[in-house]
């Protein structure tokens, strides 16, 4: 009976573990680490040439207080300071998921 209630234990843990690793990128915001090591980023990002093909549309803020809206992105120089860590993927196929850059802020947000 102790080994059932370990087991149940220690797989509900490993299962609300693997749940809350997984973000939905359409709710990313705020200060952005650009990550030099796949390993350490919390996402793999392609950028995309087109905009009908991103799955977010990125509009890049200068100040990270108005980054508070999905889609508005402040890159942030100093790790410790970041939101979410990302790494940009040269291959589409190996990214989580994909950008693009818009110049305009009314246009960003998730393209899904």
């Amino acid at each position: 009976m102790i080994s059932f209630i370990i087991a149940f234990l220690i797989g509900s843990w490993a299962d609300s573990d693997i749940v809350s690793s997984q973000i939905d990128p359409c709710e990313i915001y705020g200060k952005v680490y650009i990550e030099p090591n796949p390993r350490f980023a919390h996402f793999r990002v392609y950028e995309d040439d087109s905009e009908a093909f991103a799955d977010i549309i990125i509009f890049e803020e200068e100040n990270s207080l108005f980054a508070d809206e999905v889609g508005h992105w402040s890159f942030v120089d100093d790790r410790d300071f970041a939101d979410v860590y990302i790494y940009f993927e040269q291959d589409r196929n190996m990214a989580d998921f994909s950008v693009y850059y818009t110049e305009y802020a009314s246009f960003a947000g998730c393209n899904r």
